[in-house]
């Protein structure tokens, strides 16, 4: 089945390791990730790992993508560099193409305004209080939380958001979610047998 790519956003001090679950297994579940950056210049992920865009954000259309995921990075406290990302999302979710936003990113959708009436998620509740948003009332204390095609998780949260991001698409049936959850969230080793067991079947 053919299937829309995934855009990940990449940008200067990116989080390289908050998004890696998620695009990993949706590469093998036959989704093309593509990174979309400010330009088609490189960029340099807080791990120092350099990245060559595929695209750049300007050329990104919500009709041709599947997701579009963001990353947490210390741009998303140090001024406006990345609220252009945060508009691309309000374009998504307008369109009804799901996002999903981990660690610093939950605060540029806050300042967008996409948070304040939709159930969500962040590191803690008094960083996403400190941009002046008006969904406080909303944030529920959860590994991640989806709501109308927002996908939100704090820093320490990458296996539930990636679960987050398989549910929302549709990647795995309910059980080996469950049990890709319990593999790399819980080392629960059982749950590696029914892994192989949907991948031969698969």
């Amino acid at each position: 089945m053919s299937r829309k790519p995934v855009h990940l956003a990449v940008y200067d001090t990116y989080a390289d390791w908050e998004t890696g679950h998620a695009t990993a297994y949706l590469a093998r579940a036959g989704y093309e990730i593509r990174t979309a950056g400010p330009s088609r210049e490189p960029v340099t992920s807080v791990g120092g790992l350099r990245v060559q865009p595929a695209c750049a954000l300007d050329d990104v259309r919500p009709s041709e993508s599947s997701l579009l995921i963001l990353p947490g990075a210390d741009l998303w406290d140090a001024g406006d560099d990345l609220a252009p990302f945060a508009r691309k999302a309000r374009e998504f979710l307008d369109a009804g193409v799901p996002v999903a936003a981990i660690c610093g990113a939950t605060a540029g959708l806050a300042r967008e305004g996409l948070l304040d009436d939709r159930e969500h998620t962040s590191a803690v509740s008094f960083y996403l209080a400190a941009t002046g948003y008006a969904g406080g009332e909303r944030y529920v204390d959860a590994d991640a939380v989806t709501d109308r095609g927002l996908i939100t998780a704090g820093p320490t949260e990458p296996v539930a958001f990636a679960r987050e991001i398989f549910r929302l698409l549709g990647v795995y049936d309910a059980e080996v979610l469950d049990a890709w959850y319990r593999l790399f969230h819980d080392s629960d080793a059982e749950a590696y047998a029914v892994l192989e067991k949907a991948q031969a079947s698969g």
